[in-house]
């Protein structure tokens, strides 16, 4: 009888890990289908807006010919942040006009300090501020502004679709962002959905709060925009562009990438550290939980629960024989969001770029 009731304990401890399981993650895909879709335009007026674009950049020169190329000739502004390698020059001859960076003051972050040094010389109706892992295709900066100037907005944060090209992209990226949408809704708090990755923003309002200059001491700066957007009643909103622009997260230095994320999701709002943190460790159950259905013989609850974490994340990975690759991506994800959290809740520093944040 007690080895029927240790059975039995096994089958109900599997239920109620799936049960977690599900609720996050549906809820994860819900929260990302909340955020309205870029509407497309093409051609006309819109096609050529009254738009530069603001690449800041440290150590990117692999990258930064694809996000140059991504735009009209003379609109692209590259700010070289004291880059070790070739970026400058790579910039330069994909069509960029290039800026460097003013020294960083005391307790100012590089990307901050950078976008402000960008935003002081321009003297264009918008400015798009975009990461230098981004790119972009035909009608995407038309579009944006359309969007913007359509529905009187002074800022316009844009999630772009997420790519992956190395094995390690291709585990732990999907897992990231079905992570990262546990924790950030569109119905919760606005400011917190705004992500800096690619920002477009009306020159005039961003002048009035400040701009970057205003936040060039903080690791959220993008939080902190749309803060202070709020608090001057400034109209700000948040949009996906599935077909229109890529990012491709952290490459070559994922662990820290993502750790320097996790990090930030706690400055940001530590219930959306630990709302984050729950759902790795829930997800992270399921290798325990599969052991004792085994160690049971539950054969067919464990077949189910076995196929639990692709189901559920298949849907991120966008391939069926990638999302076979979804418990690896749980557990790498795990252990980097718990150093994160841990870090930013002990005040243990990290380093991003070869600084300290």
């Amino acid at each position: 009888m007690l080895n029927e009731l240790g059975q039995g304990i096994s089958l109900w401890v599997a239920l109620g890990v799936s049960v977690l399981f599900i609720a996050f993650f549906v809820k994860s895909r819900l929260n990302y289908l909340g955020i309205p879709k870029l509407p497309v335009v093409r051609g006309g007026a819109a096609s050529v807006p009254d738009c530069m674009v603001v690449v800041p950049a440290r150590n990117e020169e692999a990258r930064i010919a694809r996000v140059v190329k991504s735009f009209a000739h003379d609109t692209v502004i590259v700010v070289d942040d004291h880059s070790e390698d070739g970026t400058a020059d790579a910039a330069r001859a994909a069509g960029a006009g290039v800026l460097l960076a003013p020294d960083l003051m005391a307790q100012s972050v590089g990307k901050a300090n950078a976008c402000a040094a960008a935003a002081r010389v321009l003297r264009s109706r918008w400015v798009l501020f975009a990461d230098a892992d981004t790119w972009f295709d035909e009608g995407f900066l038309g579009s944006a502004v359309a969007c913007a100037e359509a529905s009187g907005l002074a800022f316009l944060s844009i999630y772009l679709k997420p790519e992956f090209e190395s094995f390690a992209e291709s585990v732990l990226v999907p897992c990231a962002v079905a992570l990262y949408f546990c924790g950030v809704a569109p119905g919760g708090d606005a400011t917190a959905l705004f992500n800096g990755q690619c920002v477009l923003v009306r020159r005039e309002a961003y002048d009035f709060i400040g701009g970057h200059s205003a936040v060039i001491t903080s690791v959220i700066e993008d939080v902190k925009l749309a803060a202070l957007a709020r608090r001057h009643r400034l109209k700000f909103a948040t949009a996906r562009a599935d077909r229109l622009g890529h990012v491709r997260f952290h490459p070559g230095s994922l662990w820290n990438g993502f750790e320097r994320n996790a990090f930030r999701f706690v400055m940001v709002s530590h219930w959306i550290g630990i709302t984050i943190f729950l759902a790795a460790f829930i997800a992270a159950l399921w290798l325990p939980v599969l052991i004792w259905l085994a160690m049971d013989k539950e054969w067919a609850a464990l077949v189910a629960f076995a196929l639990l974490p692709s189901a559920l994340l298949g849907v991120w990975y966008r391939n069926p024989l990638r999302a076979l690759l979804a418990p690896l991506g749980i557990y790498g994800m795990f252990a980097i969001v718990a150093n994160g959290l841990l870090a930013a809740l002990t005040g243990r520093q990290l380093e991003w770029k070869g600084r300290a944040l």
